[in-house]
């Protein structure tokens, strides 16, 4: 969650000041009478009328970016009536508390079962798994594991002073930065080289020693869609286990692409059906189609959830297990979860996908054929894509463009690329559920207006003062 200063928001007077209230909301509360405003950033003196109170909040979050229209996030934006109904009918039940919700506890347990069959788990008992928050905490969760496997496997055969190391690409999710950090794991990353943008499996292996507690593989790139190559780094690793008796395993992150390859692209061997494969993170709010708050994690079998990380708490009215960083949080997007499970079925998901997958190729095609900017990747992977400009364009970058297209309430994100591609800055789109044809061609036709006055620069207006780092889960 963001840490909010003071320095970074309202000036000293701007705290001072009230938050105005409209005289016609003002006349209409029964409660507060004419009050001509309300407090910034303290708790006001007395109550509201709940339609006052309302439409204050109502007013503050109408500058908010529409979200339909925000082609930087990979989270759903859309549920159908019937969805938002289940959530709304479960925003009340704890999600902790199993044992007073049992039902609620009884769908988790089915989704996590239907994930296991979908990753083609070894046997229908034999995977673990649970929900999160999202893919930041699966993320974390997985890496624990990972840690207290490697520490269990190496006691007393190693000095105690031996330091864990994970390896990954330097593109990863900002997540597995964080996870290092926070539990005093080395991150060894694999830079990006020429037109290589993820993981090489042979780089991966050859940063792993006695201390890596594993491997984390992306199916999915934040930085372009693209998927990594699971089963080659898989193959590589076992490869150094032949030479060297060093056996680590693999984590996937699949945020958004284990929702999307299941359904499309059957034949790509990345899951389970690897048996370096320990364990596998997604979000269900991404291309699980549920809106923010839920994520998955899933372990091969028991073994690779070390039992002293699960905690058994009874306080609440019965004894259930659980593996969590947060606590109480709302059963919602687990029932929401459910629902677009049952909804969709295999082929519901396989069309939704495909829709956007359409459209994310055919809206990259047709950017293309502008003739300034040149596609990094085209929807083929994940339905997200990259471009830049293209050579010999010099009036204009990237950053111009993503300025210039939120005048249209188009949010469509630049960065640059991290170590050893910092020279490269692009821009991505992400195409989710809800982002039709229609929607790309009116985003095409906003992309042509503004072309022209672009080209018209006399030089790029703007210029990036940091590198990006991975954009969020």
């Amino acid at each position: 969650m963001a840490l909010h200063k003071g320095k970074h928001g309202p000036t000293h007077e701007d705290r001072r000041r009230g938050v105005p209230v409209n005289p016609f909301y003002a006349m209409a509360d029964p409660v507060a009478g004419m009050v001509d405003e309300v407090p910034r950033n303290r708790l006001p003196d007395g109550p509201m009328a709940p339609a006052t109170a309302y439409q204050l909040v109502h007013d503050e979050l109408m500058l908010d970016v529409n979200a339909r229209l925000n082609l930087a996030t990979f989270v759903t934006t859309w549920m159908e009536p019937q969805g938002d109904q289940v959530v709304f009918e479960c925003r009340d039940k704890n999600m902790i508390d199993k044992d007073e919700y049992p039902r609620t506890a009884e769908l988790e347990r089915r989704c996590v079962a239907m994930l296991a069959d979908l990753w083609h788990a070894p046997g229908p008992d034999s995977a673990v798994g649970c929900s999160t928050t999202g893919s930041s905490e699966a993320c974390m969760l997985a890496g624990m594991a990972l840690k207290r496997r490697w520490a269990k496997r190496n006691a007393g055969r190693y000095p105690a002073t031996a330091r864990p190391n994970l390896v990954m690409g330097i593109n990863v999710q900002v997540c597995w930065d964080k996870f290092c950090n926070f539990w005093e794991v080395e991150a060894r990353q694999v830079p990006m080289e020429g037109d290589r943008f993820h993981l090489d499996p042979q780089a991966a292996a050859d940063l792993c020693d006695e201390n890596t507690i594993g491997v984390v593989t992306v199916l999915g790139s934040t930085f372009d869609g693209s998927y990594e190559p699971v089963a080659e780094v898989c193959a590589a690793l076992d490869d150094l286990q032949e030479r060297t008796g060093v056996d680590v395993p693999v984590h996937v992150d699949g945020a958004s692409g284990a929702m999307v390859a299941p359904f499309l692209d059957p034949d790509l061997v990345w899951d389970f059906r690897l048996p370096r494969v320990a364990s596998i993170n997604t979000s269900g709010h991404k291309y699980g189609l549920v809106y923010p708050g839920v994520g998955w994690a899933l372990w091969r079998s028991a073994e690779d959830l070390p039992e002293e990380l699960v905690f058994r708490v009874n306080y609440l009215g019965g004894e259930m297990p659980t593996f969590a960083l947060t606590f109480s949080r709302p059963g919602s997007q687990v029932a929401a979860q459910y629902y677009t499970f049952l909804r969709l079925g295999r082929e519901g998901y396989r069309a939704v996908q495909q829709t956007t997958r359409d459209v994310a190729r055919s809206l990259a095609e047709r950017i293309e054929e502008l003739g300034d900017f040149r596609l990094l990747t085209r929807g083929e992977q994940l339905p997200v894509f990259a471009f830049t400009t293209a050579e010999g364009v010099g009036s204009f970058d990237v950053f111009d463009v993503s300025r210039r297209l939120r005048e249209h309430n188009w949010l469509v994100p630049a960065y640059t690329f991290p170590p050893n591609r910092q020279d490269l800055s692009v821009l991505r789109v992400v195409c989710r559920n809800g982002f039709s044809m229609d929607l790309s061609d009116l985003f095409l036709e906003d992309l042509r207006t503004l072309l022209p006055e672009l080209r018209r620069q006399p030089e790029p207006l703007h210029r990036p003062k940091t590198v990006a780092t991975a954009f969020h889960h």
